[in-house]
Order: structure tokens, then C-alpha cells, then sequence
């Protein structure tokens, strides 16, 4: 069983056996019929991910590795807020006539701030710090701006990373304030595990921990039919995970940089209902 796949299914079990249900109360998600979503969920989960050992990606099901890369360099690397630059259709629901889903995500990694160092995006502050300060405690980012909240069509879910070195590791935890665990889940797990492995190559260190921190972890009331059902799948071992290259410019990776060897998956689980 590939440690992802264990991980998801102690945490789906958790959630359904001992989790809370937001029945009986007023929720601003609906579903396309107009009824409320309901959830159940687990506050405070936190998950650790030894990237040294394994690429953290769920054998249950496929998790559309390509796509999710294509999603976590728009927002790092393009900065974009807009959804005409990104291959998938994900934001689409959330993007005005312009494509924009306003001063969100990428949006908020490209502003440009005042730093005793000089000026630069949150981006280039982290690559800055890991090339000139790699053990300092203050190597994070934060999309989460209050200002800015009634601009954005969508208030970020994954927010925060915060990188920390250890010896010749390069950790970070993921801080994300809500996580739909069936539809979300993994693909945010193998989106900032491969933009781990991204930074710590181009900042020549290896690759560490990734701790997800989860304040909000829920299961839909629609969804938990198909989670009982696909935590009950036979697992497989994790794949191989490979950067083709080496890259020592975090703005020269490309989707078709990354592969996985030996990815062995169960069928992929069709028409799951998105809450909005």
C-alpha cells in the first residue's frame, strides 16, 4: 500500500466515524439543484509526507498529475489570476466574463513588497532566503490578504507555505483553512509536493517533509457513498517520481518536466457531484 493511500483512508475513516455533520444548520455551499451541502468533518488534521521516500500520490484512484502541475505553475510561476492562462477548466466557475477570479492566488504571489533586501513577489523572496539565508525561520508565504478578501472570487483554501531547512532537507507545511477530502485531497497534496521538489532542486537542497495542516477537513453528504467506496479499493505501491532535468531556474520548469514511473491505479471515480 503506498503511504498516500494509507494516509487517506485512515483520515476518510476518521472523518465519517467520529466527525462532525453540519446537518440542521444554515451552510453557504449548494449543489446544482439548489440544496444545500451539507458536511461532515474533522478540524485540525494534520498529515506528514516524507518526500525522500515516496511521492505522496493516491493509487485509489488516478489524480490528474499533469493538470495538477499545470495548476500549481499557474499560480507560483505565472502568477495568473486569470483562467484563459490554465489548461483545465477548475476555475472556471469562479472566473468573471474577463476570466479573472480577481486579486486571488497568483495574483496575490506577484505583488511586489519592501524588503531590507530590496523589493520582490513572495516568490522570489523564498528563493531569495534559500540561496542567501536558508535556516532562517521566516521563509513563508501567505495568500490569505484581508484587504483584499471582497476582491476575490473565491477566498484561498490552501493559503500558506512555510519552508524550513533541516541539514540538507528542504521541509515546508502547507496551511490550508478548508480541503474537500474527495475531490481536493490529493491533488493538492501532489501539487505542493512537486512544487517542493521544484524548490529544492533549483535551491540545491534535498527534498524533505511536507506537512499539510488541514483546519478544516470535510467529506460532502453526497460524497460519502463513493469515499466508503473507494477507501475499500485495493492499494498499490507508490510510483516513482522524476524530474527529467536538472533546473536551476525556478521560471524554467515546464509540465513535461515531471513524470511518474510505475504509476499503477485503480479506475478513476466519474460524475462526483462539486459543491459551489
Amino acid at each position: 500500500m503506498s503511504y498516500a493511500d494509507e494516509v487517506f483512508k485512515d483520515m476518510c475513516k476518521n472523518i465519517i466515524d467520529s466527525g462532525f455533520s453540519s446537518e440542521g444548520t444554515i451552510v453557504r455551499p449548494k449543489w446544482s439543484d439548489g440544496e444545500m451541502a451539507h458536511t461532515i468533518k474533522q478540524f485540525a488534521v494534520v498529515n506528514r509526507y516524507d518526500l525522500s521516500k515516496e511521492f505522496p500520490i493516491l493509487t485509489l484512484r488516478p489524480t490528474p498529475f499533469k493538470s495538477a502541475i499545470d495548476e500549481i505553475l499557474w499560480i507560483w510561476q505565472r502568477k495568473s489570476n486569470n483562467i484563459n492562462d490554465l489548461k483545465s477548466k477548475i476555475w472556471d466557475a469562479w472566473a468573471d466574463v474577463d476570466g479573472s477570479i480577481g486579486k486571488a492566488y497568483g495574483y496575490q504571489l506577484g505583488v511586489k513588497h519592501k524588503y531590507k533586501e530590496g523589493i520582490f513577489d513572495q516568490v522570489d523572496k523564498v528563493l531569495f532566503d534559500l540561496k542567501n539565508q536558508p535556516y532562517s525561520r521566516r521563509i513563508m508565504t501567505n495568500i490569505y490578504v484581508h484587504q483584499d478578501l471582497d476582491e476575490m472570487n473565491l477566498y484561498p483554501c490552501a493559503y500558506s507555505m512555510t519552508f524550513n531547512v533541516t541539514g540538507n532537507k528542504l521541509n515546508a507545511i502547507l496551511n490550508q483553512r478548508s480541503n474537500d477530502i474527495l475531490v481536493a485531497n490529493s491533488w493538492n497534496v501532489v501539487q505542493y509536493a512537486v512544487l517542493l521538489h521544484m524548490i529544492a532542486m533549483v535551491s540545491d537542497f534535498e527534498v524533505g517533509e511536507l506537512v499539510h495542516v488541514i483546519a478544516d477537513a470535510h467529506i460532502y453528504d453526497r460524497h460519502v457513498p463513493l469515499v466508503k467506496e473507494l477507501i475499500a479499493r485495493e492499494s498499490y505501491p507508490a510510483p516513482k517520481f522524476r524530474i527529467k532535468r536538472k533546473v536551476v531556474d525556478f521560471y524554467d520548469f515546464k509540465v513535461e518536466d515531471f513524470e511518474l514511473i510505475d504509476y499503477e491505479k485503480n479506475a478513476q471515480i466519474k460524475n462526483i457531484p462539486v459543491a459551489v
